[in-house]
């Protein structure tokens, strides 16, 4: 997503037709939900009814992740506008001016923050967190229906609170391009293959021809650093230090990273961009590169760019001892703040922001929904332009369980990164490259505790 961000009101198109009851058992016409019913044993434990506004009310919504205010409109602002028109979202996208630190520091108030999960744990630092439970009770929102990884995530990294709810979901794909498999040919993936049987094709793929290097498989580095399918933390829960003393990083930068660039002219190709491991560039811009493990939201993301490939995806590939297994999801929370003065009509909105309609209507336009629903999750892609090809492998493999997540994630990246650069383009080998990442690591992560 670009950078050029601005601060602005929301329109009032329509996304979704219609109004029909939110997720959870109340209503969603801001007005403030019955509480549950129960015998009078259980009254005393019901907590205060929700005092939602019917007056208007301005909600702040800020994101770090540079959505820009059209797409936060297409998928939730339109939502947002024609179920509560007594609500006034003024969206607010990270720029220069107007970061977190910048907004907290001049005492802006927000209302409710979302990111993905690998953002979100940046944001932990300036104590905006709010555990949501009571305005869940208090709003008579049914959780039961998210799906239980992502729920349990958020669990995890909040040492059991509610710091945030999921409202949209992600994974991981195999995208291949037909041409090059057919100029070569190579048989095209499938379903359910194995990181063995893809690297077998990517072998097949990766030569030189036509004045042209072409490349078998590229993966994705941030987004499979957070996304392990070993579940692999960051930071070890037991002993608090980096946790790359586990064999189970070794044969996942093996795998992923090692094992695809030892065909010829793949590390030279390497050197010509920088080190970097190839990527969305080869496969949609230079169009040289056969396979690439990517996000899920990559075809909604970059549909334009892939307008001028043949292009197909399959499931992601699975380790051998792990059948069916795919990568952790990668959610994105919606949080009512602390600060928020309208924290009710805030868990309005998100309540219904997890309700069925919100949630199919972005399921259709390629949007990974966070309900675990059959007829949801069916529904992923129809309206979208690519539903011609296979966008149902998203949900070929089950979830990886997550894993422990901590503040200090983001701070130890680069140094887990290194291991990947380092072993593709065999300049260290793996043991030697483990063992340095190792070290940059607790160092980094002595300093951040210190502060």
């Amino acid at each position: 997503m670009k950078k050029r961000m601005t601060t602005a009101i929301l329109s009032l198109a329509l996304l979704a037709a219609g109004c029909s009851s939110s997720a959870g058992t109340g209503t969603s016409t801001g007005e403030a939900p019955k509480t549950g019913g129960g015998g009078s044993e259980k009254k005393a434990e019901q907590p205060a009814a929700a005092k939602v506004s019917s007056e208007p009310v301005e909600l702040v919504v800020f994101s770090s992740s540079g959505d820009s205010l059209e797409s936060f409109n297409e998928r939730f602002g339109n939502a947002i506008a024609k179920k509560f028109p007594n609500y006034k979202i003024n969206y607010i996208r990270n720029e220069k001016g107007k970061t977190l630190p910048e907004l907290l520091a001049a005492g802006q108030v927000i209302d409710i923050y979302f990111d993905s999960i690998r953002v979100f744990i940046g944001s932990l630092q300036y104590d905006m967190q709010l555990d949501m439970d009571d305005l869940v009770k208090s709003h008579n929102v049914d959780l039961s229906n998210l799906e239980p990884t992502a729920l349990d995530g958020m669990r995890k990294l909040s040492g059991g609170k509610l710091w945030g709810i999921p409202v949209t979901n992600s994974n991981m794909a195999l995208y291949y391009n037909k041409d090059i498999f057919n100029k070569f040919g190579v048989p095209l993936p499938k379903d359910g293959m194995t990181w063995d049987e893809v690297l077998d094709l990517s072998k097949k793929l990766t030569r030189f021809e036509d004045g042209k290097q072409f490349l078998g498989l590229g993966v994705a580095t941030t987004q499979m650093l957070s996304m392990t399918q070993q579940s692999l933390p960051i930071v070890d829960p037991k002993s608090g230090k980096s946790s790359l003393s586990d064999d189970r990083w070794k044969k996942m930068y093996s795998t992923l990273y090692e094992e695809p660039a030892k065909p010829q002219g793949y590390r030279e190709y390497m050197k010509t961009i920088k080190g970097n491991i190839p990527n969305v560039d080869e496969f949609h811009n230079k169009q040289n590169l056969g396979m690439l493990v990517y996000l899920s939201s990559y075809f909604q993301v970059n549909a334009k760019e892939l307008k001028g490939v043949n292009w197909d995806m399959v499931s992601v590939p699975t380790f051998k001892d792990m059948p069916g297994v795919g990568v952790q999801p990668y959610p994105g929370y919606f949080s009512v703040t602390k600060q928020s003065k309208h924290k009710d009509d805030a868990m309005e909105v998100i309540k219904y922001l997890i309700s069925d309609e919100v949630q199919m209507q972005l399921s259709k336009t390629g949007t990974m929904s966070a309900l675990k629903t059959d007829a949801v999750k069916k529904a992923f892609g129809e309206q979208s332009e690519y539903k011609d090809h296979n966008l149902k492998a998203v949900y070929f493999n089950k979830f990886a369980e997550m894993s422990q997540k901590t503040k200090y994630d983001n701070a130890l990246q680069d140094a887990y990164f290194a291991p990947m650069k380092q072993v593709a383009s065999g300049d260290v080998d793996i043991n030697t490259a483990l063992r340095q990442a190792e070290e940059v690591a607790n160092k980094k992560l002595d300093e951040e505790k210190k502060k």
